[in-house]
């Protein structure tokens, strides 16, 4: 539930004018963040014994004035509201000279915004400083792979380094959101949200005192000219930038500091969404979430068929075909569908027409894929103009790639495309962008990329005995850290499959690490609306079994209930649509037994219509006795699930488990 919608239960009298610290908690009291007012503003965060952060500075540099230095409050005031699903929060409000700051006190979130009284001319910086405690461990997603070398051009895509805060490299730009280890498990991640009309945040290695150990807030300084270029002439590229970061602004976004008692409390966590932004669409009825058939990945490698695949008719309607029989809502077709200039223009390969409209015969909708630069380059009235065309066509949305920015002129561009989109009923699967709270305003964005998905398995170099990159352990990293902000497309799917020993990089027939379960529980596992199948339908059919499993998954549900796990090491998750639970579970390379705890889970008891603990029969899908050799090895099974059952699993190194249970 969006936070704004939440009646306040109770105001506290207004603060006295001349205290210098002022105190907010989180409504059990064991969050606690002091703000304290005097040549600046600094706030610091305790969750429970433990010190969280130091006192770390907060301040906006505009071309007039700066907010936060030398303040002068002119009334505090202090509002608690509850909420039965979220647990509420704790507001504290300073009305300063020409600004407002906002601080809010979840059960296990602080954070803050700077709200400006009127329009600001330029900002030429921000000051939004995390000054820990100690030198705790960290994961850290560094900014690598820049788009001609321009600093801030960025896909979004980053391994995750994992060292002490003293250890990280410095003058390196890190992408959010950045997880800090803190004493007795606790888990502190930095990230932002409701991002709008500003640049995205980075996040620099602070001072270099050896007794300060903090992260200091960056931003993409605003664009004022740029070139057509990056990957294939895909991006533009900014050539010039600007001395200030922003220009009209009217609000900032949230800072935000989430610190958990388990590592298992992050996943499923919707701080993103209650600090989000309201829906901006009146009628969301035609917004159809669902999982897709994806050519891009498999290189539209079919076999058993009388036609040459390819970028074709015949290729795309066998798609088609194959999504029709698996019950998938959709298909996308990626470049080359256009001329590369001009989506108005079908390319001479195949009858983009025809295969319209013989998905639309078929019942299945067709996603196609742009590149930002294509659709925006030309000014709103042609981006309407294909918008229209295009929905009036019968296609459902656009896959929209190669953003590679989130400076300010690109997040605005983000928020156009995105109404223009829902005036036209088209979905957005947006590539080369990270969430930033804009899905929540616009839900016809149903899914975005900023992930080092499968996709990179194509080409990713072995050294010595394996491949460079532990995929498996990425894998159960980002439902703690990358899910936080919204959801991700991963394109998983994958039908070949392999050990470490067994894996290579290959474009043209490529595979994963990992055994066939560990992918099939990413269905379950990760956050994505718009899911892909991003295998051959060649594949799939030969594995029919699997693909009927996966076929059945939802993309989105009624309620997540997190199980267990440890970052970087495994996961287990529980999902609920209707009265089905999806359950599962993925490891990273070092295989391990569990325990999985069901009696968190509840159902309606059909007849008495009250809840109780969960029991039916479960279809499940394992690791086999063998896949630590032969990673495509698994066991299908069906077994009783009684009230109060704990199960036992064993997860093969990157392995999975997943089931359903009626």
């Amino acid at each position: 539930m969006n936070a704004r919608l939440i009646t306040p239960i109770l105001a506290l009298c207004c603060l006295p004018l001349s205290a210098k610290v002022y105190t907010v908690q989180s409504l059990l009291g064991d969050m606690v963040v002091n703000i304290h007012v005097d040549k600046s503003i600094t706030w610091d965060i305790t969750k429970g014994k433990t010190q969280v952060l130091k006192p770390s500075a907060i301040s906006l540099q505009t071309d007039r004035q700066t907010f936060g230095v030398n303040p002068k409050v002119r009334k505090a005031t202090v509002h608690n509201y509850k909420n039965d699903d979220t647990g509420g929060y704790q507001q504290l409000l300073l009305s300063c000279n020409g600004y407002d700051v906002e601080f809010r006190v979840f059960l296990n979130a602080a954070a803050y915004r700077i709200i400006p009284k009127k329009t600001i001319n330029k900002v030429v910086n921000e000051t939004s400083e995390y000054r820990f405690a100690g030198d705790y461990q960290s994961f850290v997603p560094y900014v690598n792979d820049n788009r001609e070398g321009e600093r801030w051009c960025y896909s979004f895509e980053s391994y995750y380094d994992e060292a002490p805060l003293s250890k990280m490299y410095q003058d390196s730009l890190a992408i959010t959101p950045l997880a800090v280890c803190l004493p007795e498990g606790k888990k502190a991640v930095v990230m932002e949200a409701d991002v709008e009309n500003y640049p995205g945040m980075y996040l620099l290695k602070g001072a270099s005192s050896s007794s300060d150990h903090s992260l200091q807030a960056a931003f993409p300084p605003y664009p004022l000219k740029e070139k057509i270029g990056g990957y294939n002439r895909l991006n533009l590229v900014p050539t010039e930038r600007a001395g200030y970061i922003a220009e009209k602004v009217n609000r900032l976004p949230w800072r935000i500091v989430l610190v958990t008692d388990e590592d298992k409390q992050l996943v499923g966590n919707d701080i993103a969404r209650q600090l989000g932004p309201q829906c901006r669409i009146k009628d969301t009825s035609w917004i159809k979430p669902g999982k897709v058939a994806w050519d891009w990945w498999n290189n539209t490698n079919i076999t058993g068929v009388d036609f040459r695949a390819g970028i074709n008719t015949d290729t795309y309607k066998y798609f088609v075909d194959f999504a029709r029989k698996n019950g998938l809502e959709y298909i996308i077709i990626d470049e080359g569908w256009s001329d590369p200039e001009d989506l108005l223009i079908f390319s001479d390969k195949m009858d983009m027409a025809g295969i319209i409209n013989y998905a639309k015969q078929n019942g299945v909708g067709v996603i196609l894929w742009s590149s930002w630069r294509n659709l925006i380059q030309r000014g709103h009235e042609k981006m309407e103009e294909i918008m229209k065309h295009y929905g009036d066509m019968g296609v459902k949305g656009f896959k929209v790639d190669f953003f590679d920015r989130d400076d300010q002129k690109a997040i605005n561009s983000v928020y156009e495309v995105a109404e223009c989109a829902a005036k036209h009923h088209l979905l957005l699967d947006l590539h080369g962008m990270r969430p930033f709270g804009v899905q929540f305003a616009y839900p016809n964005i149903v899914n975005f990329e900023g992930v080092k998905g499968l996709e990179n398995s194509k080409w990713e170099p072995c050294v010595g005995d394996g491949p460079l990159h532990d995929q498996p352990r990425y894998d159960v990293t980002i439902p703690y850290l990358r899910a936080l902000p919204g959801s991700f497309d991963y394109t998983p799917g994958a039908m070949v499959n392999a050990v470490r020993s067994q894996f290579f990089g290959n474009n043209d027939h490529p595979m994963s690490q990992g055994t066939r379960v560990h992918q099939m529980a990413m269905y379950t596992i990760f956050d994505a609306p718009l899911q892909m199948l991003a295998d051959s339908p060649t594949k799939y059919m030969q594995n029919q079994e699997c693909t009927d499993f996966i076929a059945q998954i939802p993309t989105v549900y009624d309620q997540v209930v997190p199980l267990d796990g440890k970052l970087g090491e495994y996961v287990v998750v529980a999902k609920r649509k209707g009265s089905r639970w999806y359950i599962a579970a993925m490891n990273n390379w070092q295989a391990r037994d569990l325990t999985i705890d069901l009696s968190p889970l509840l159902k309606l008891n059909a007849k008495t219509n009250r809840p109780e603990k969960l029991s039916g029969k479960a279809n499940i899908f394992a690791d086999g006795i063998n896949a630590d050799r032969e990673a495509t090895d698994y066991k299908h099974i069906y077994q009783q699930i009684n009230a109060g059952d704990k199960l036992q699993i064993h997860l093969a190194p990157a392995g999975g488990w997943t089931a359903i249970i009626e």
